[in-house]
């Protein structure tokens, strides 16, 4: 059985990473491929306390000072479970011969929950132990355009405004600049169509 392909997609809220994953899928399907749509935080059960928390439906009883710290450790054992679980666990569908598509990865916990060298260090822990996905594609958008786009959103969580996106997009390039495993970096400003098309050839030649 050919394996498959573990493909994810990074980028601040609001560039885009959710439509052109979708736009990956349809080609892929199209082309009679297995492919399975994912994101993180997952749907499991680890996942849904998350998306609570950062809607601010459950609080912790120390919401503002350790609120990143927290996520970390939640967002590390949702990854493991998204990984490993045996119904439909990334490895699992992989080994299977599916391409995996994940809008988020541990890219994002080094990005939305990295403040200091601390919060790094242990960020850095917490996901030292997960495997580099096939090929990153990282969706390079301005805070402004981001900012912009959220504003559409009728619901925005804890992570979703402008000072922490400030914070989070000096992290996103670090990460991305020393990233050493294959990836794509491309303009969120581009058109969707532009995009997706060197998306598909990215992907076409992994």
């Amino acid at each position: 059985m050919k394996k498959g392909k573990f493909i994810v997609f990074e980028g601040l809220d609001g560039s885009g990473t959710s439509t052109q994953s979708q736009l990956l899928q349809n080609a892929l399907l199209e082309k009679g491929e297995k492919v399975h749509l994912t994101c993180e935080p997952s749907s499991g059960p680890i996942g849904n306390m998350i998306r609570q928390a950062m809607q601010g439906r459950i609080l912790f009883s120390k919401q503002d000072d350790e609120f990143d710290q927290q996520m970390a450790y939640l967002f590390a054992a949702d990854r493991y479970d998204h990984l490993n679980n045996p119904v439909d666990g990334v490895l699992k569908l992989v080994n299977e011969g599916f391409y995996v598509i994940s809008t988020r990865y541990f890219f994002s916990s080094l990005a939305y929950h990295v403040t200091d060298d601390d919060s790094s260090k242990l960020v850095e822990r917490l996901n030292s132990d997960f495997p580099n996905p096939d090929l990153l594609i990282y969706l390079d958008n301005p805070v402004e355009s981001s900012i912009k786009r959220l504003n559409s959103r009728t619901v925005l969580d804890k992570y979703e405004e402008e000072n922490k996106l400030k914070i989070v997009s000096g992290n996103y390039q670090k990460i991305i600049s020393e990233y050493n495993g294959e990836k794509l970096i491309l303009s969120a400003l581009d058109s969707k169509k532009n995009i997706h098309s060197e998306i598909v050839k990215k992907v076409e030649s992994i």
